[in-house]
């Protein structure tokens, strides 16, 4: 990817970085759904009931939250390489193997940061729900409803951790371009290749991509309205 004269990039190159920005918003959109899919209810779950080996999956879900990227990376390439268990998916080198790595970078953060949020509500809320005769799905979901803004926040918590990630990223997707090539990754090339223009433009790209999804998220986020009033 280079910058021809007063940086007015040529229609092959303008065509690639679209391809580069599709295929990061494609990888870590489709991870984040489905981190946010799992982590929110598990989250919710592990901060609403009291079960043998909670205190494991609390440790777990801390743990997972600080885990190294590259090693999530090499977990997922050591799995998918023609030697590992899953090798006959033949994902390895693909958007799907970047997906699933992702998912496991961002599930801990969304379902750790939820079961905080949850948590930290008002214990006499959660009396005042059962005591109209809530379900327990009910009760989670209004719970989960009241903590929005803490459930915001670990979405956006688990789409940081994943948008700029390399490591991984390198080490499951290799980089290829116009397969597996993103916004982080053709950032280190650049620089490798001294152009360093070039990656200061896509690392103002990178920044964009996540201000708008961060402030599309705190649009959709509506004031909390406490049960209790």
């Amino acid at each position: 990817m280079t910058i021809t004269l007063l940086g007015i990039p040529a229609a092959q190159e303008l065509f690639d970085l679209m391809q580069v920005i599709a295929t990061t918003f494609k990888v870590s959109a489709l991870a984040l759904f489905i981190s946010a899919l799992v982590g929110i209810p598990v989250g919710a779950i592990v901060a609403l009931v009291q079960f043998r080996g909670r205190r494991l999956v609390r440790a777990i879900l801390y743990t997972g939250m600080g885990l190294p990227p590259v090693i999530v990376g090499l977990a997922v390439y050591i799995s998918f390489s023609r030697s590992g268990p899953l090798g006959e998916l033949n994902w390895l080198f693909r958007p799907w193997s970047m997906i699933v790595a992702q998912i496991i970078i961002a599930f801990p953060l969304v379902a750790g940061l939820t079961m905080t949020a949850v948590e930290s509500v008002d214990p006499q809320l959660r009396m005042h729900v059962r005591s109209l005769g809530a379900s327990r799905l009910q009760e989670g979901i209004l719970l989960i409803r009241e903590a929005q803004g803490g459930v915001i926040a670990a979405i956006l918590a688990g789409f940081g951790g994943i948008i700029s990630e390399v490591g991984a990223a390198m080490l499951v997707g290799g980089n290829i371009e116009g397969q597996t090539r993103v916004l982080s990754t053709a950032i280190v090339l650049e620089t490798r290749q001294g152009s360093f223009g070039v990656a200061l433009a896509l690392g103002g790209i990178l920044l964009a991509l996540a201000f708008g999804v961060n402030a599309l998220f705190l649009m959709l986020q509506k004031p909390g309205r406490s049960l209790k009033r």
